[in-house]
C-alpha cells in the first residue's frame, strides 16, 4: 500500500537529523504501539486496544495513522463480514525493534539503580 507522501517527514526545517525520529515517534502511545507490534506478527485493532486499556479508541486510531503515514506501520483490511483490519510492523519499523530493546534494558536498570525518593 502506498503511503501518502504529502505527510512524510521533511528535513528541511530541523537543525538536526534526530528531531525527525522524535517526531516520528512523538506521542504517548508510540513506542508502546511500536512494542506490540514487535511481538506478533501482526495485530488487530482490537488487540492493541486491550493490551493498551488506558488508551482511547480515538487516540489509538490517530497514532496508528500517524505511524502509518510515516511507514512504521502497515495496515492492511481484511475480507470479511466483518471486515477487520490488521497492522505489522514495515520494515523501517522493525530496525526500531533493537532501539526499543536497548531502551527497555536502560529503564529497568535505571529504576534498580535508582534510589526511592522519600
Amino acid at each position: 500500500m502506498p503511503a501518502d507522501r504529502t505527510n512524510k517527514v521533511s528535513c528541511s526545517s530541523y537543525t538536526h537529523e534526530l528531531e525527525v525520529a522524535f517526531e516520528i515517534l512523538s506521542g504517548k502511545w508510540v513506542p508502546l504501539i511500536i512494542w506490540h507490534l514487535s511481538k506478533a506478527e501482526n495485530r488487530r485493532f482490537g488487540e492493541l486496544r486491550r493490551l493498551m486499556p488506558k488508551v482511547t479508541q480515538k487516540m489509538l486510531t490517530q497514532q496508528l495513522r500517524n505511524l502509518e503515514r510515516y511507514e512504521i506501520v502497515y495496515r492492511e483490511e481484511q475480507p470479511g463480514v466483518p471486515p477487520t483490519v490488521e497492522y505489522s510492523l514495515t520494515e523501517m519499523g522493525r530496525k526500531l525493534i533493537p532501539l526499543f530493546e536497548d531502551m527497555n534494558a536502560w529503564t529497568v536498570e535505571y529504576l534498580t539503580r535508582r534510589k526511592p525518593q522519600d
